[in-house]
């Protein structure tokens, strides 16, 4: 772990889960596996206030526990599980994007709650999409921990999903989309306590050891159940209604738990990462081969002669993104993963070498991939850039760690004068060294939008009170005239600091989640280089 990673960890905790986890997280991270005792002597919290901080980690998979010999239990952080926060509003994207506004709040619920019951999911998203409809606010923005929303969209006209009927959301209807989710993968469940019978003569295990069956991972428990989403009621109601409340819990205490109680869900991140890395694949292809891809007929209906065009022309193409072996039946053709990724990340270095160093900096670091090793003087001639400028922009790059330096020596004193100095790019040390700078960039950011907001920590609070009042006289039936003299509240000058205050914010939202767009495709690329054999 780097020094930027652990900083941009400690960041992500605060701010998601506050002082006392982020304290201990970023323990954990520094120090490596430790035990409680540990933990609360370095740390100086009370142990109660760790306990409840690492059951918070746990439940959430940013820190796992292991059961050592000697009978004590280890904790360990998951640091890049913890840097995952991160991409958690384009998750939340993704599922409304293929599974509309209810897998959008499916998938949120299990990011936010760490684990959940598919019962407890179907109902809390039932309840949310019914309370948006009864409040006429179709475009109430989802709350989120520590009560910021990054990089998120409203909540689109829940007018455009299925199963409404008018002001309520079918608990059936929620379900469909959350069997939807699971047999595609995009949520599994998580590993259970096995059942063993338990001796009254041996002791409890310190730690308990979670399975999980592979055939089951992605199995919905058949629930029956039945009803509708219930909106939050309003004080007058909550006054009218408070012995019933009461008398309904002691029911509900006494009653029968839910057929799927011990079965919890959570999101397959994986899964997403493989949805992410697939798209991007056919984006690049989509971009290199547009002619192609513009001519294609809509679906899948292909006569076989033009399919064989298509696909040779592809396999036949230098990026190699396909590839056929054989030639019984036709050839295998197949995908190539490690080269796909490959060439995004060069892709991704090209382009911001040219967004640093310019348009003749990018033609030589072009050069540099295509023709592998080149002198400083074959550099000048290839380019065709003057040797002055050549020598300039290589040193450049070369002092930024895009291009190397490697010395082959004609005899072995090394003399100068009897050594090739041959430029190179190597890929890898390069997407390592610019990820390095992105987890920066993204620490960066963040200081920088907690600096914009305790600046303006006074106005914010001002425009909260100001909104809580006017929704309360709103719900009241209050007449125009009180509603505005209590929106003149807020000065001219203050709402247009406000404006500012929520554009800047924005701009750094968008930054991150650019970002961590590249942070995708360098750590793809890297891990598809350490795994390959």
């Amino acid at each position: 772990m780097t020094q930027a990673e652990i900083k941009l960890c400690s960041l992500l905790l605060q701010e998601h889960f506050g002082e006392i986890v982020e304290k201990i997280g970023t323990y954990l991270i520094r120090t490596g596996t430790q035990p409680l005792r540990m933990i609360v002597n370095d740390t100086g919290l009370l142990l109660d206030q760790v306990k409840k901080a690492l059951c918070v980690l746990i439940q959430h998979n940013l820190v796992t526990y292991q059961l050592q010999k000697r009978g004590f239990v280890e904790y360990e952080a998951q640091c890049k599980r913890i840097l995952r926060i991160l991409r958690y509003p384009r998750y939340i994207y993704t599922a409304k994007t293929l599974y509309n506004d209810t897998g959008e709040l499916i998938v949120e619920e299990l990011l936010l709650n760490g684990k959940m019951t598919m019962s407890a999911v179907v109902r809390k998203v039932a309840d949310r999409l019914t309370e948006t409809m009864e409040g006429g606010n179709l475009l109430k923005k989802i709350p989120k921990p520590k009560g910021r929303t990054r990089g998120r969209q409203s909540l689109t006209p829940p007018s455009l999903s299925s199963g409404l009927d008018g002001k309520t959301m079918d608990y059936a209807d929620v379900s469909n989309t959350f069997v939807r989710l699971a047999d595609t993968h995009f949520v599994q469940r998580c590993p259970l306590v096995p059942e063993i019978p338990e001796s009254p003569d041996a002791p409890p295990p310190p730690a308990p050891t979670l399975v999980i069956n592979e055939k089951d991972m992605y199995v919905v428990p058949r629930l029956n159940l039945v009803g509708k989403g219930k909106r939050r009621r309003s004080c007058d109601e909550e006054d009218n209604g408070e012995h019933k409340a009461k008398k309904q819990k002691q029911d509900g205490e006494s009653s029968e738990p839910p057929p799927d109680d011990g079965i919890y869900w959570q999101v397959n991140i994986d899964r997403f990462h493989q949805h992410f890395r697939d798209q991007g694949i056919v984006s690049a292809v989509a971009n290199r081969m547009d002619q192609i891809f513009r001519s294609l007929p809509a679906g899948y209906n292909i006569v076989k002669q033009v399919l064989d065009q298509y696909l040779t022309l592809l396999a036949d193409d230098p990026l190699e993104f396909v590839g056929k072996s054989g030639d019984s039946g036709g050839g295998m053709y197949t995908v190539n993963l490690h080269k796909a990724l490959a060439s995004l990340a060069t892709a991704t270095l090209e382009s911001i070498v040219e967004e640093r160093f310019g348009s003749r900096c990018a033609r030589i670091f072009r050069l540099l991939l295509r023709k592998k090793h080149l002198e400083q003087k074959q550099v000048e001639d290839f380019a065709m850039i003057p040797a002055k400028e050549a020598k300039d922009m290589l040193y450049k790059m070369l002092s930024e760690n895009f291009v190397s330096l490697q010395e082959i020596p004609k005899t072995p004193d090394h003399a100068p004068s009897r050594t090739f100095y041959l430029y190179t790019v190597n890929v890898p040390s390069s997407a390592r060294m610019l990820l390095h700078r992105c987890y920066k960039s993204v620490a960066n950011l963040m200081e920088r939008r907690q600096y914009e907001t305790k600046e303006n920590k006074r106005l914010l609070e001002k425009s909260q009170r100001v909104e809580a009042i006017l929704a309360s006289m709103q719900a009241t039936g209050a007449e125009d005239t009180q509603l505005q003299e209590i929106e003149e509240m807020i000065t001219a000058p203050e709402r247009q600091q406000l404006e500012t205050l929520k554009r800047n914010v924005n701009k750094i939202d968008a930054s991150e989640n650019q970002v961590d767009e590249t942070i995708f495709v360098l750590e793809s690329f890297i891990e598809s280089t350490v795994r390959r054999p």
